[in-house]
């Protein structure tokens, strides 16, 4: 019985193995190779600039993304948010957040530092307030824009190391300033990067990142 039991079931494995098998290389073919070949093609044809990385290039040479954030440190440029990656600021490698929660100390202590760090760079009272994206990160590390409140208020900063009309320099805030997505996500935002390359434009100055 157990001999006559193994014989009938071997033709039966091996019935099941056959279209398994089959079934397992056609859905590795057509999700792990079809499919992102076909975005791929699909997304190069119809985005192209945003297929290829949002790349912001000067001369014909890249300077970076207009997706990741860059660090500046000069203070006639505006600066963006916070950025805890690690190594260095808006490490695309190594994107990710402090993972600090609300009620750390460590998180408290920090932003207490950048709070007092913005007011004084920007010449603000030390009971004025300070938007909430200038002393924190965000989750990815690699935001690379900022809130429309924060430009404006360095914007009297960098106008006068520019020697330039505020007014002057509010209009190109406002030139580069990103509405709600689709009219209802996010709030208004601005691209430090290409906000810095248009001020630097005005002047042909070279543009200046973290030295």
């Amino acid at each position: 019985m157990t001999t006559q039991t193994q014989i009938k079931t071997q033709p039966l494995l091996k019935g099941l193995l056959r279209p398994v098998l089959v079934s397992a290389g056609f859905f590795m073919l057509l999700t792990g190779l079809g499919y992102p070949l076909a975005t791929t093609l699909v997304a190069n044809l119809m985005f192209p600039h945003q297929a290829q990385g949002s790349l912001i290039e000067r001369d014909g040479r890249v300077i970076g993304s207009a997706l990741i954030g860059q660090q500046f440190s000069r203070p006639e440029y505006f600066q963006g948010r916070p950025s805890m990656t690690a190594d260095q600021p808006y490490n695309a490698g190594s994107s990710g957040a402090s993972n600090l929660g609300p009620t750390s100390q460590k998180l408290m202590d920090q932003v207490a530092q950048r709070v007092q760090a913005y007011r004084q760079l920007n010449g603000l009272a030390a009971d004025s307030q300070v938007p909430v994206d200038a002393v924190t990160a965000s989750a990815s590390g690699l935001d690379p824009h900022i809130s429309l409140a924060n430009a404006q208020l360095q914007a009297a900063r960098v106008a006068r190391l520019r020697q330039l009309p505020e007014a002057e320099l509010l209009k190109v805030v406002q030139a580069h300033t990103e509405q709600r997505t689709l009219g209802l996500l996010g709030e208004p935002r601005v691209n430090v990067l290409q906000l810095n390359l248009a001020l630097d434009a005005l002047h042909q100055q070279p543009l200046a990142a973290s030295e």
